[in-house]
């Protein structure tokens, strides 16, 4: 059994910074491969965008609306994905879910894993 279990989050004014953690958790040894982890978010009444991602190679990929302020990291150890977010905006205001692409022992067949999501809040 597989989860994805994410931490940090908040309120914040503009112009400050906030890190976001994620991490695959399962039994021991039951993941074979983590793939592509990334950050995803969702304001209310639209739907949920790619805020960065980044591949096994470590190969990164951001929105436009966050590239320079947004750095998205892992730890293949922890099979963890972090989100560090510097100069937070109003617009940056939504709920932020992880995504892990990691194929399972159980299966050998990728899958996509969600965290439960954790919200962010820059008034305006």
């Amino acid at each position: 059994q597989v989860q994805v279990v994410q931490s940090g989050g908040g309120s914040v004014q503009a112009g400050e910074s906030l890190k976001l953690s994620c991490r695959a958790v399962a039994s021991l040894g039951s993941i074979f491969a983590v793939g592509t982890m990334g950050w995803y978010r969702q304001a209310p009444g639209n739907q949920r965008d790619l805020v960065a991602e980044i591949a096994a190679d470590g190969t990164s990929n951001y929105a436009d609306t966050v590239r320079g302020r947004f750095t998205i990291s892992r730890d293949d150890v922890w099979n963890a994905v972090y989100l560090q977010m510097n100069g937070l905006k109003p617009e940056d205001t939504a709920d932020y879910y992880c995504k892990v692409d990691l194929k399972p022992k159980r299966t050998m067949i990728f899958a996509t894993y969600w965290g439960q999501g954790t919200q962010v809040t820059v008034p305006g």
